[in-house]
């Protein structure tokens, strides 16, 4: 492995540098992307109940703000839910905005890599032909072995690079994937507290009237 690493160059060193910040990228988002970190089963449903039965205090807005992104979403619903839905509704999108922003951390230097690992084994290969061509003019095309280091430093660098930026790719394309489902997951799930919210302050005021 050494030995093809220096075969390939200088360049080999920031294409594995990249390859290592990609890896530790897929795994923390691959742990901090869980869905049962994000949107825990059956929060909405608690959360509702408590409502109901008159046991939600400030300090369990406070817990739920800090439970999870979905807790965080409901928590800002049901934080403005005396001021109307449409307040509730606009202050939800403002949280899970704050909440998409958090779960696409760390992504954008995932596409970085994946964009820049083929131009540096591209520079790789330039640099290797260069050298190839160096040689060529200086000893004539007689002596393969002086040709072989810029021509396995053109190839290594490019496989490298291809190698380092598919799977980055792939990832990258698979977590924002992952991030668009889960926002609209939760965006369900805090549409459904805000619109049994709305209904039970509505018949609180039905009842009131009567």
């Amino acid at each position: 492995m050494l030995e093809i690493i220096q075969a390939g160059g200088w360049v080999m060193w920031p294409i594995i540098a990249g390859s290592v910040i990609a890896l530790a990228i897929v795994i923390e988002r691959f742990w901090t992307l869980r869905a049962s970190r994000i949107a825990p089963p059956g929060l909405a449903g608690r959360v509702w109940q408590q409502i109901r039965d008159g046991k939600f205090s400030r300090d369990q807005l406070k817990a739920l703000r800090e439970d999870s992104p979905l807790g965080f979403i409901l928590a800002a619903g049901i934080a403005n839910a005396r001021h109307g839905r449409e307040v509730m509704k606009e202050s939800i999108e403002d949280a899970g905005g704050h909440v998409v922003h958090e779960m696409e951390r760390f992504l954008s230097t995932l596409g970085t890599v994946a964009a820049l690992s083929p131009l540096l084994g591209l520079l790789g290969t330039v640099l290797g032909m260069i050298e190839v061509f160096n040689v060529v003019a200086l000893r004539g095309s007689g002596e393969p072995a002086a040709l072989a280091h810029g021509i396995s430093m053109a190839l290594i660098t490019t496989a490298a690079g291809l190698v380092v930026a598919i799977p980055a790719l792939f990832f990258h394309r698979w977590f924002t994937r992952r991030i668009d489902e889960l926002t609209v997951a939760m965006e369900q799930e805090a549409i459904r507290l805000v619109d049994a919210l709305t209904a039970e302050r509505g018949s609180d005021v039905m009842k009131e009237s009567a």
